[in-house]
């Protein structure tokens, strides 16, 4: 898929198990047309670095953006946000820009191993299972949906802010 153009918004996201590097990375951006499509209040993306997440393509900045409205809001968590400054600076710009709408939280004494790679949304989620083979499953199953936000706030509320939009110094 050519990351410069725009996804087409799929009729519904995917129930399912996917599998390989670039079947998540387009699972990511659908996820956020399809937010943006609806209007999904909140957003919860969790994962140890962000390394392979296409989160500094035009296309996902875009998505992004036309989700940006008055009440919603993303929460980020992550072990540590080292690569997302090194690697996604579209990103890195629009969360500055829209700071007031995203809470970035970091886990660092967690393992990363240890800690989930997921997007979660008020009625669909995924979560990758092998971080290595970029496996794992997504849907709209209630139970899975709320079992990973359990887990999710759990961490969450052993996080600490992180990420700053700004940084003052003199």
């Amino acid at each position: 898929m050519d990351s410069q153009r725009i996804p087409a918004v799929p009729p519904a996201l995917l129930e399912g198990r996917f599998t390989g590097r670039t079947e998540f990375a387009d699972l990511i951006r659908q996820s956020f047309a399809v937010a943006a499509l609806q209007g999904w209040r909140e957003i919860i993306l969790c994962d140890p670095s962000f390394e392979d997440w296409p989160l500094g393509e035009r296309v996902v900045t875009q998505a992004l953006n036309d989700w940006s409205k008055t009440g919603r809001k993303l929460t980020m968590l992550a072990k540590n946000y080292h690569e997302v400054l090194r690697g996604h600076t579209r990103f890195v710009t629009w969360r500055r820009t829209w700071a007031h709408i995203v809470e970035c939280r970091a886990s660092a004494a967690a393992p990363a191993d240890d800690m989930p790679s997921a997007l979660w949304g008020p009625g669909w989620a995924f979560e990758r299972l092998d971080l290595q083979r970029c496996t794992g499953i997504a849907g709209s199953e209630v139970a899975r949906r709320v079992a990973l936000r359990e887990r999710l706030n759990e961490r969450l509320l052993k996080s600490s802010p992180a990420f700053p939009a700004t940084t003052l110094g003199l």
